[in-house]
């Protein structure tokens, strides 16, 4: 049956819209039958004919040898009104250290003042993040080595003050004037802070102590040494 291109254009709009979406909301692309499914297709092979259709207009770019690698390019991101996000450049707030270890009384670090920035690139966050939301830290310690954060590198957080059990999130211990770079849990009567190193312990606070959350990682750019 044939295609009228403007039915045509609508589906792939569609596809498109819906890749972009799912990716953003899942960190993966979708599978075949769900991108079926989104447009009320049940052939898998129809949604692949549509691929192929975002492949040829060069929409979306596809790794052969692995599987959900559907990856929307900067034309596709243009039809979708998103210009050159991937190339864009955000300058986030570096506004002092944080501690990876035991908690230490946040620093009062004269090397660092409002001006202070990183530069690093939009793609790094997804599309609803935006720049006023953001800071960086940068990290004294090693208790989060397991997690791929050493010392001396850049954290950059969302700034919120809720974050689930387990996530990583800059913690601000009030009474003591303390803040330390851990996992989060909000357990029955304490907080637990714990490292991800294996040759260090949770750190166990009361709920007696005042424990905020000041944000919660979403990106960390690596310290790079040279021999």
């Amino acid at each position: 049956m044939p295609r009228s291109s403007k039915n045509m254009q609508r589906i792939l709009e569609t596809i498109l819209d819906f890749l972009n979406n799912y990716q953003e909301e899942n960190g993966f692309p979708p599978s075949i039958r769900e991108i079926g499914d989104r447009i009320n297709v049940s052939s898998t092979s129809q949604v692949s004919f549509y691929l192929n259709k975002l492949r040829e207009k060069e929409y979306i770019e596809k790794n052969a040898h692995q599987s959900r690698s559907l990856r929307i390019t900067e034309e596709g991101l243009k039809l979708l009104g998103i210009e050159q996000i991937a190339e864009s450049l955000w300058n986030i707030p570096l506004v002092g250290r944080i501690v990876a270890g035991a908690p230490l009384p946040m620093p009062d670090d004269p090397t660092y003042d409002p001006d202070s920035t990183i530069e690093v690139a939009r793609s790094l966050f997804g599309l609803n993040e935006k720049p006023e939301d953001l800071f960086a830290l940068e990290v004294d310690g090693d208790s989060m080595i397991d997690a791929m954060v050493n010392d001396g590198d850049i954290v950059i957080f969302h700034r919120q003050n809720q974050v689930n059990n387990g996530e990583m999130a800059a913690i601000w211990i009030d009474e003591d004037n303390e803040t330390t770079l851990k996992y989060f849990y909000k357990e029955s009567d304490h907080y637990r802070l714990q490292p991800a190193n294996p040759t260090m312990q949770d750190i166990i606070i009361p709920k007696s102590k005042n424990v905020s959350v000041m944000g919660k990682v979403v990106a960390v750019v690596r310290q790079v040494t040279t021999a």
